[in-house]
């Protein structure tokens, strides 16, 4: 399909869609995947096809995630016998996906961050996920630690994978253009051993702490203040009047169990 023809469907507000349109980074955004023979590769949100031709070229198995049907039917049409799941990767259960897999896609920037958050923690065979997202969600999921950027979904992702900043996007290789600068993450999962052993409680954690982020942290938990609670800080060594956001990914995994 040519650009002109793709150019023909009207991007929708309500979904979120900026297409991209510039050659050069819809190949960078797919070697930074390392697509292999053997892949199974899942790309979210596929739209006019910006990143499925190139993805397309490989020889592992593709499968593309598009809640809009006017988008699907073309790619249908431009690529007979590509597995499309027609639905929106919000409600998709990510917990089910069999065997392992590789995730890539420029997501729209509303739903981004929700479905990071779920991807990195769900899919258990998930081997290496590359996202475009919102420039400043780019550098909330690569913060360290301390640093003003570093936030709930710093924290969450980085108990289940590194993160790695790649590269800046301008709004203006997407039609329609964003007002903001976008970028690209790649996410490498953690290890088992490495991983919460009970992600709800840290989820519950991260929340509780990051909704009242200005004060100190033994005074969100002053409710939940035992003497386990106190002696975790005593024995890392940890300033019960940090704030929130100097607390470690690893911190927080280590004192949810503690709760």
């Amino acid at each position: 399909m040519k650009k002109n023809e793709r150019a023909g469907h009207r991007a929708k507000k309500s979904l979120g869609q900026n297409f991209l349109q510039d050659d050069n980074i819809c190949g960078k955004i797919v070697d930074a995947i390392f697509p292999e023979a053997d892949d199974h590769i899942i790309e979210i949100g596929p739209g006019q096809g910006a990143l499925t031709r190139y993805l397309a070229e490989t020889p592992c198995r593709l499968t593309v995630i598009e809640k809009d049907d006017g988008l699907a039917d073309r790619l249908e049409a431009e690529y007979p016998g590509l597995e499309i799941l027609r639905r929106d990767a919000l409600e998709f259960p990510w917990a089910t996906l069999d065997g392992p897999c590789k995730i890539i896609g420029n997501l729209p920037y509303n739903i981004g961050s929700k479905l990071i958050w779920d991807i990195v923690s769900s899919v258990r065979g998930l081997q290496r996920a590359v996202f475009m997202v919102q420039h400043e969600v780019a550098m909330r999921l690569t913060a360290k630690s301390g640093n003003k950027t570093y936030g709930g979904l710093t924290a969450w992702v980085r108990n289940f994978a590194e993160t790695k900043y790649l590269f800046k996007v301008p709004p203006t290789v997407f039609r329609p253009r964003p007002k903001v600068d976008s970028a690209v993450v790649a996410f490498v999962p953690l290890s088992a051993n490495r991983r919460p052993e009970d992600p709800e409680r840290l989820s519950l954690l991260i929340k509780t702490l990051f909704q009242q982020r200005r004060k100190q942290v033994s005074t969100i938990l002053r409710k939940q203040w035992t003497p386990e609670v106190a002696a975790w800080f005593e024995e890392n060594a940890v300033d019960t009047r940090i704030r929130p956001e100097n607390l470690t990914p690893e911190q927080f995994r280590s004192l949810s169990q503690r709760l």
